[in-house]
């Protein structure tokens, strides 16, 4: 089997391509204070990022579902103040991994289509591509309101598919959470976990994904692993 036996390739983005946690941790702390509420180091905000923008506000919040009238009206002012101050701090000290870069150009050169899914909200996720300098490497990008629901529903996957026609058995998904890997499983696409990034303090094996790399230099190893099955 060759390696265009696979044909897509959809990347997660914070924490799978971009090390996006200190501005988010930022602009998070910003908010926090302009609610008058503690703040928290980016080791403890890097195991919150995953679920989307309201998610990673609940949790510093502390905030739960259901959520009372009060506490409603503290997290939507707190969310609000957290997007407005992250809509012009996105690509501040937020990097690629190392090889993100290079692995994307590469994979374009072997004729694979890319895609980005992921939770953040959508009106970012093409700017943070430009400020890195990687968005003219996707084909397509599928951000938190982009399909019907988020990861680790498989909407994101299967939205991606379908624009760009490719069949799921010959795509794969590259994630560093287990929404990712759940994604993947559900909507049937191979998975393939990175080490680095963020899985809420969790370790990645216990989602079972079927390859896990340490880095991103290691896929296109993982590509014709997989199509040599």
């Amino acid at each position: 089997m060759s390696l265009k036996a696979k044909e897509l390739v959809i990347f997660d983005l914070d924490g799978t391509l971009v090390d996006s946690v200190p501005d988010l941790a930022a602009s998070l702390n910003h908010a926090l204070k302009r609610a008058g509420r503690r703040t928290f180091g980016e080791d403890t905000i890097r195991e919150w990022v995953g679920n989307g923008a309201k998610t990673l506000v609940m949790r510093a919040l502390g905030t739960k579902e259901p959520i009372d009238a009060d506490k409603s009206a503290l997290l939507e002012k707190t969310l609000a103040n957290f997007l407005e101050h992250y809509s012009k701090n996105l690509c501040v000290k937020s990097t690629l991994y190392p090889g993100a870069k290079e692995l994307l150009s590469e994979l374009r050169f072997l004729g694979f289509k890319t895609a980005v899914a992921t939770n953040k909200p959508e009106p970012f996720v093409e700017p943070l591509l430009e400020e890195l300098k990687i968005a003219h490497l996707f084909d397509e990008i599928a951000g938190a309101e982009t399909a019907s629901y988020k990861k680790p529903h498989p909407a994101p996957i299967l939205h991606l598919c379908e624009a760009l026609k490719t069949p799921v058995g010959k795509t794969v998904m590259v994630g560093d959470s287990k929404n990712d890997i759940l994604a993947a499983k559900s909507a049937n696409t191979l998975s393939v976990a990175v080490k680095h990034g963020y899985n809420y303090g969790e370790d990645i094996t216990l989602c079972s994904p079927d390859f896990i790399i340490e880095d991103l230099t290691e896929l296109i190893d993982v590509l014709e692993a997989a199509n040599g099955c």
